[in-house]
């Protein structure tokens, strides 16, 4: 399938969910029966945020988190920092970035879905958060210039592009020198089933699409970072991925994913002395 009717259908499938929050329910990332109705049943994207972290967001920003960690809680932000969420959905962890940058700071969140967008922005005035902006764009093309940004975030969304050389090499270009990357995404370890990899409901459900942890580690260190580090968060064993597996007649068998996803935090650095 092409790249760019992959993402037409990861717009279409986090524009339903997003209008799913506005209607009142929990955005979800896949769809059918045995992904769960609500978080609780959601092995990857359940507690992840403290009752402190989201005691003073909006609602629905917690509503429509669709994350696989809390980037935010682990990338250490300090104040005065300008921080960039790359597939930021309704905006939780660019509220809370704004949080812990604070007013001399900055959160910028990009995303490419309209419905995602007008979500995050309403989230944004009701939390009262003038140090947030919101741009619409792809994490394959940031819009924003050259080493403009000290920290990149992103929560469970690299893995669901078709092209992730191009994510980091862009991240790469708008980080300054010594800027970090820090996100939280979906990993493979070892051989994973080909029935799943070409699942296109596995890729918008926030599985398919996940590079094995070694390739991870290389596509970083081609794109010109240093300091790479993979820290597994959740390793799903089969009896979680049997939530998120359809069982549609396709055969995949169980036992061939069990312990072979994670959620995992990566850290990354761009050199002191780099351009872009």
């Amino acid at each position: 399938m092409a790249d760019r009717d992959i993402k037409e259908i990861v717009k279409e499938k986090y524009g339903k969910a997003a209008l799913q929050v506005v209607a009142g329910g929990d955005a979800s990332c896949c769809s059918g029966s045995a992904c769960g109705e609500r978080h609780a049943a959601d092995p990857i994207t359940s507690n992840l945020y403290s009752a402190n972290e989201t005691a003073a967001l909006p609602a629905d920003a917690v509503s429509a988190s669709l994350g696989c960690g809390n980037p935010t809680a682990l990338a250490e932000l300090r104040a005065g920092e300008v921080v960039l969420d790359l597939g930021s959905g309704g905006g939780i962890d660019v509220l809370l970035s704004a949080q812990r940058v604070g007013p001399t700071g900055k959160a910028y969140g990009l995303d490419m879905t309209e419905e995602m967008l007008a979500l995050a922005r309403e989230n944004q005035r009701r939390a009262h958060a003038d140090n947030v902006e919101f741009l619409k764009g792809e994490i394959e093309a940031i819009p924003l210039p050259d080493s403009s940004v000290d920290v990149i975030i992103s929560n469970c969304v690299i893995n669901l592009s078709a092209d992730k050389d191009r994510v980091f090499t862009e991240a790469f270009r708008v980080l300054r020198p010594g800027g970090r990357f820090a996100v939280s995404d979906v990993v493979v370890r070892g051989k994973v089933p080909d029935q799943i990899r070409e699942s296109l409901e596995m890729w918008i459900g926030c599985v398919a699409g996940a590079l094995e942890e070694s390739e991870y580690r290389a596509k970083l260190a081609r794109a010109g970072f240093e300091g790479v580090d993979l820290e597994p968060t959740r390793i799903y064993r089969a009896e979680d991925a049997k939530d998120f597996l359809r069982q549609d007649g396709s055969g995949i068998d169980l036992g061939a994913v069990d312990g072979k996803f994670m959620s995992a935090f990566v850290r990354a650095r761009k050199p002191l002395g780099s351009g872009a």
